[in-house]
């Protein structure tokens, strides 16, 4: 089988970056996308993967991803990556500019590079295969829950953009897959929300059983780019199994009733 590339977006960290090991110990070769030029090249020393310096925010710079990958070769899928949470604050007291940002980075960030890329992806189509273009959203994008309004917002916002773009791709060998995750306990994601806050983003996780990691959340993303290319999982959802809902976790041990 010949080797196929892997654009991967907010790959300095967590689940980007355990993305990016993950295809590149399988044999892809990988493109690993984020703002911090000093993390990708830790990770570019270790795992041999190409990098590129870029906000997903600036259309500036995602054109200049387009340019460098239509220059490094062909690639055949897309990991939308970039995004985040800021803060938990009610709809009427949370800071707009933090929706804002939110909206920017999760929605129209996955938007600008999904546009940017497409051309290149149908580009490296063979007769017999596919294209994948593949989002990862949140379980906060189908079930609401309190402290996640701006959040809420965005997921719900980006499942929809995933959706949509679905529709209007089909009847093209591209393939549109979603991977929601639950609680994921990574080194950044809650001490961002929380505003650097390590005490608070510590407590997202306190006795809680086995959450997830990043590379759970890597593997299932993998997996889902390797099925045979007529197989599309349009959305999978992984969360731990002490967590119901994103309201509903529970902390402690899990015991037979």
């Amino acid at each position: 089988m010949a080797i196929k590339r892997v654009v991967v977006t907010g790959a300095s960290s967590g689940i980007g970056e355990a993305t990016a090991r993950r295809f590149a110990t399988n044999g892809w070769r990988v493109v690993a996308v984020a703002r911090r030029e000093e993390r990708l090249a830790a990770l570019a020393a270790d795992t041999g993967v190409d990098t590129f310096v870029a906000d997903v925010t600036k259309q500036d710079d995602v054109e200049a991803l387009a340019a460098y990958l239509r220059e490094l070769g062909p690639i055949h899928a897309l990991v939308n990556n970039a995004g985040g949470a800021l803060g938990v604050a009610s709809v009427e007291d949370s800071d707009a500019d933090d929706w804002i940002r939110m909206f920017d980075v999760n929605v129209v960030g996955t938007k600008r590079v999904t546009s940017a890329l497409l051309p290149l992806l149908r580009e490296a189509i063979v007769e017999g295969d596919t294209a994948s273009i593949l989002m990862i959203t949140s379980i906060a994008a189908s079930v609401p829950y309190e402290g996640g309004s701006g959040y809420n917002a965005a997921k719900f916002a980006q499942h929809a953009l995933t959706a949509v773009l679905r529709l209007e791709l089909a009847g093209e060998p591209i393939r549109v897959i979603e991977v929601a995750p639950g609680m994921v306990k990574t080194e950044e994601f809650a001490l961002v929300r929380f505003g650097g806050d390590a005490a608070k983003a510590d407590t997202v996780y306190d006795n809680v059983p086995d959450p997830l990691v990043a590379d759970d959340i890597a593997e299932a993303i993998v997996h889902a780019l390797e099925l045979p290319p007529f197989v599309n999982l349009d959305l999978v959802t992984i969360k731990p199994v002490a967590q119901a809902a994103p309201f509903k976790m529970i902390r402690g041990e899990l015991k037979v009733r």
